[in-house]
């Protein structure tokens, strides 16, 4: 059966850390009824795996192999729990600790083969909101509209360590943004599909922005060009 316009529309959001990719990408998936793919927790999963059967996050070979074999999959029913190999991991893979590990792990060529796969696989299923670091350039290099958010170090190293410290976690924020930082180095300066945005992607700066402005902007985007 032919897909509807809507059915068949892919937005692919791209940034660093606390840009605000999650929390805008799954209200614009809400709000225009598409599914929500959330890749950084995909990759997270297998930071979390490796972590816990104790591979040295260096061991890139071993790493990569535990990718193969693993199965990270999307709750559709609720858009927000991650199952990894029958285990739900969704609070587990939101620790400080995953957090430094996840660069590392991402930069490997098997693991992100691997997760491309899947990613692929559930654009396949219908209309999705992806996001992640490479959406635009690599995962979904077609995608109907392509967004790069960003926003400084500053906003985005409070933002994540508010949420750490409502989850709970007794962490500092200045380990908090030392740790973003790092992880910003790492993105971009990784040889294999590092953190840029697309030569056709829109470009939108959430410093000082409400989550709902921008919500608002990207779901206006889709209606121009007939997308």
């Amino acid at each position: 059966m032919k897909q509807t316009q809507q059915q068949a529309l892919q937005i692919a959001i791209d940034g660093p850390a606390g840009a605000g990719k999650s929390t805008i990408a799954k209200l614009v998936a809400k709000q225009l009824n598409l599914f929500y793919v959330d890749t950084g927790a995909m990759y997270r999963a297998i930071a979390y795996k490796a972590l816990k059967n104790k591979i040295l996050l260096e061991d890139e070979l071993n790493v990569s192999q535990i990718a193969k074999t693993t199965e990270v999959v999307l709750d559709h029913s609720d858009e927000r729990t991650v199952w990894c190999d029958g285990e739900d991991v969704t609070h587990a893979i939101r620790s400080p600790e995953i957090s430094r590990a996840v660069s590392t792990v991402a930069a490997y060529v098997g693991v992100r083969d691997r997760l491309v796969e899947l990613q692929r696989r559930e654009a396949e299923r219908g209309g999705v909101v992806m996001d992640g670091r490479d959406i635009g350039t690599h995962v979904l290099p077609e995608a109907s509209l392509k967004i790069f958010l960003t926003a400084t170090l500053q906003e985005r190293a409070n933002r994540r360590w508010l949420e750490l410290v409502k989850a709970g976690k007794n962490v500092l924020f200045e380990e908090v943004a030392q740790d973003m930082q790092k992880r910003d180095r790492q993105d971009i300066e990784r040889k294999v599909s590092p953190l840029e945005p697309a030569q056709d992607a829109v470009i939108l700066d959430t410093t000082g922005v409400s989550v709902e402005e921008m919500v608002a902007k990207i779901v206006a985007l889709t209606q121009e060009d007939g997308r």
